[in-house]
């Protein structure tokens, strides 16, 4: 058995196991990947295998879909099996760290020309278990079993041939797979009995005990052939190809050899046989075997007769004719054996060549069949574009496959031709098949070529409806979008406060009216791509899907929205001048009210404004401000009708939900306000004016002197609002506040300011208050110096006093003081003011 690599057929077996052209025991196996049980046993197999290596550099995996997803152990399993060097790996565990390293060893993978059908990184980094499986899978291919070949045959096809030829003898053993072939025990034990018979008694074992023979071929293997027991029992009554596949590879060395050995012990043997036939039976070629034993007897002959001592030169001359006679006779032997030998050996051609062409018939055979009804499929006909390309590029598969089987098929016909020339004895069945099996292989050609055609054909098609697809999907979704905003906009609640924003949306309207014809245009131009898909679609027989690839939108809802958009516009529209003849109602309210409005808070201001200046009027008497007083009290009641009138107007504008009303600043609650102060104003002054002439009338005050009274209340209000007086005006009015603001309101009515002073025109200042005044304004000081009260009295005042005002004469005072205490008591020393 030979062992080489066959690259050409190991990636026509690789590609074997991605289109649908596969031999009915890929098949087989594909359907098992869907089963959980075989799945599981899958796990257990591959996790088996991998730890096999991985346990060389130290490690080992528990769960194969786990271990491997940061790429790690992936990375370090190729190392182990390849003898190579692989990049270094990324030490993150982030995703993208994971999906890096994963990377790195997929594309290690690829660079030994494995072809990855499916297989990402993300899937690894995900833990998804059937493409970690099928990814160990596609590794075991290429480093495990790739490089087996027997008679130029794939690896896998050149395993199976040569497990096919040792276990042929043996009865109950027929390989025809790596599947149900070794479920039952016997072929696995006949490969060890093939070349150990004596460590397994071949006929001893039993069909139906198949946890028996297959325990029994794992033990002996391990325990003499030292080939580690990567199956268990159970789990190959369920057949596991990788597995068996693996252990069969790991034999092939020791087989080898024994194989060798074997041939040689046998040559040896038939010679040794062919020998001592020659020793026991007569030499074929009579006339030399006769002159040996015709000179062989003249020889015994001449030695009966003489005795005499002289006899010897003679007997010396028998001796040599003895001697030639034999050595013609081993010559005659040499020939015999190297006759057999040829005869043999062109015996053993004509056997081996025989088995040689039923095999590869067979493996070609197998690998045809059912292939013209598969190539005869019409399944593109109902295909979409995606899967024409995906059947263009399995059928391109094929094409490769098929090429690469052209070889069989020479070396079939060569076989047959050398069986022809050699003489066999059953040439002619020979030649019917081998001529069956061309014949078929011209028809797998020419319909290979039709199939082609009719794919290109249909995919052209497929392209040009795919074409219109795209651009039916590139124009319908603008429209669509442009729709589904106008239906919304035609829809939508619009809030408007006055008649100029319902005419801008009117005009907006009218706007979005004038590009209706547009749209429809566009709207026909769009049902016309999908007019020519169906067109294109009758007229070549091609079974649309009625799904556009591009799109989920179908012609039905670009007309169904259409007729929605024409639909709402005139709804729009009646909508619209509704709310214009609302606007119009309100915009006359707004000015009906902000007519009265605009006259009526005038009138209130002017109103508080007059009474203001009655009650501060000191002309005339007090009688006269009442009478006048009580005639703005009847003009104000009169003028209440203004008011009612308004609140009327009012309460509509809020029916109608007026807020706003841009022809008057007054609102209903300033006029309201307005109102309710004019009315407090005008009776509070009232009021005041009446105690005032009881005032005036209990304490027997002037006119004059009220008057009076009047003008000086108005000099204190006005500087007391404006905050601008001297520390000595400042002292005398917190002092007058105190007396007339006990409670400290911060507010003086004029009555408390007439009764304070009522009460100051009837008492006299005192030396003590003098004294007082100039203390705070010395800072609780004994003495005042003169910047002092220049700083704090009027120029007139400070100069007064600074005249008048002896020096200080205590120790604490500074040089130019004042004596203001002396000062005091000098001035009202001589009077009672």
């Amino acid at each position: 058995m030979a062992v080489e690599t066959q690259a050409q057929y190991t990636t026509s077996y690789m590609m074997n196991e991605e289109h649908q052209y596969m031999t009915p025991e890929d098949e087989w196996d594909r359907d098992l990947l869907l089963d959980p049980a075989w799945e599981k046993q899958q796990r257990k197999t591959f996790t088996a295998w991998c730890n096999s290596h991985l346990r060389k550099a130290g490690t080992q995996i528990e769960n194969i879909e786990d271990d491997f997803r940061n790429g790690l152990k992936l990375m370090l399993l190729l190392e182990v099996i390849s003898g190579e060097r692989l990049p270094k790996p990324d030490k993150g565990k982030m995703r993208f760290h994971k999906i890096a390293n994963v990377n790195k060893a997929l594309d290690f993978i690829c660079s030994k020309g494995v072809k990855l059908v499916s297989i990402g990184a993300e899937e690894i980094v995900d833990g998804n278990t059937k493409m970690t499986l099928g990814m160990i899978w596609t590794i075991i291919l290429r480093f495990a079993i790739q490089d087996i070949s027997v008679e130029e045959t794939s690896a896998k096809e050149g395993l199976l041939l040569w497990c096919q030829r040792k276990t042929a003898p043996y009865r109950n053993v027929n390989v025809q797979n790596f599947h149900i072939s070794w479920k039952d025990g016997l072929a696995l034990c006949a490969l060890i009995h093939r070349h150990r018979p004596d460590l397994i008694d071949y006929s001893k074992l039993k069909k139906d005990d198949p946890i028996g023979n297959l325990n029994t071929a794992f033990e002996v293997a391990e325990k003499y052939l030292d080939i580690p027991k990567m199956l268990d029992a159970e789990g190959n009554v369920q057949p596991y190809e990788v597995r068996l596949l693996e252990w069969i590879r790991k034999t092939i060395p020791w087989l080898e050899n024994r194989t060798a050995e074997h041939h040689m012990r046998a040559m040896q043997q038939k010679l040794e046989d062919f020998r001592d036939y020659r020793r026991v039976h007569k030499p074929p070629r009579v006339q030399e075997k006769c002159q040996l034993e015709i000179n062989f007897n003249t020889l015994q002959t001449k030695l009966r007769l003489s005795n005499r001592p002289a006899f010897m030169p003679s007997e010396g001359k028998m001796v040599s004719d003895i001697a030639n006679a034999w050595k013609g006779l081993e010559q005659v032997e040499k020939g015999y054996e190297e006759w057999l030998l040829t005869e043999i050996r062109r015996l053993e051609r004509l056997d081996h060549l025989a088995e040689k062409f039923k095999q590869k018939c067979s493996l070609h055979q197998s690998w045809t069949s059912g292939k013209e009804e598969l190539l005869s499929m019409k399944d593109y006909e109902s295909a979409s574009l995606m899967e024409i390309r995906a059947l263009m590029r399995k059928h391109e598969a094929f094409e490769s496959d098929l090429a690469a089987h052209q070889d069989r098929v020479e070396q079939i016909a060569a076989i047959a031709q050398e069986l022809n020339e050699l003489d066999y004895h059953d040439a002619s069945s020979v030649n019917t098949r081998c001529q069956g099996i061309c014949d078929q292989w011209d028809n797998l050609g020419t319909l290979t070529q039709k199939r082609r055609d009719s794919l290109e054909r249909v995919e052209k098609l497929w392209e040009t409806i795919d074409q219109l697809y795209l651009e039916f999907a590139k124009r319908a979704a603008p429209f669509n979008n442009w729709m589904d905003g106008a239906m919304e906009d035609l829809q939508d609640m619009f809030i408007v406060h006055s008649t100029e924003e319902i005419h801008s949306l009117i005009t907006a309207h009218d706007q979005f009216k004038a590009t209706l014809p547009e749209a429809d245009k566009e709207r026909m131009a769009t049902m016309g791509i999908q007019s020519e898909i169906v067109k294109i679609a009758q007229t070549y027989g091609i079974k649309l899907s009625g799904v556009n690839p591009y799109t989920n939108l179908s012609p039905q809802d670009i007309t169904n929205k259409w007729e929605t958009v024409k639909h709402l516009v005139p709804l729009r529209d009646q909508m619209l001048q509704e709310e214009v003849a609302r606007q119009q109602a309100n915009e006359r309210l707004r000015r009906q009210f902000a007519a009265q409005a605009n006259i009526i808070g005038p009138w209130i201001q002017t109103k508080m404004e007059e009474i203001g200046h009655v009650s501060v009027d000191i002309a005339g008497s007090l009688e006269e401000q009442m009478n006048s007083l009580k005639q703005y009290e009847q003009n104000i009641i009169n003028y209440k009708c203004n008011i009612d009138k308004l609140e009327g107007d009012h309460q509509l504008s809020q029916e109608s939900l007026i807020f706003d009303n841009k022809h008057t600043n007054y609102t209903m609650e300033h006029i309201r306000v307005g109102w309710e102060q004019l009315l407090t104003t005008i009776a509070r002054t009232i009021n005041e004016v009446e105690n005032q002439i009881l005032t005036r009338d209990a304490k027997g005050i002037s006119q004059e002197q009220l008057n009076e009274f009047r003008a000086s209340f108005n000099h204190f209000d006005r500087v007391m609002k404006l905050k601008q007086f001297h520390v000595f005006q400042f002292t005398l009015f917190a002092r007058i506040m105190t007396l007339v603001d006990s409670n400290n309101t911060g507010v003086v009515t004029f009555q408390a300011f007439i009764d304070f002073m009522t009460r100051e025109t009837a008492e006299t200042d005192t030396a003590d208050q003098v004294m007082a005044s100039f203390k705070i304004l010395a800072s609780d000081k004994s003495y005042i110096t003169v910047d002092e009260l220049r700083r704090e009295l009027p120029p007139e005042q400070a100069e007064y006093c600074i005249s008048r005002m002896t020096r200080y004469i205590g120790a604490d005072g500074p040089a130019g003081a004042l004596d203001y205490i002396s000062f005091s008591s000098a001035l009202y020393g001589e009077s009672d003011l």
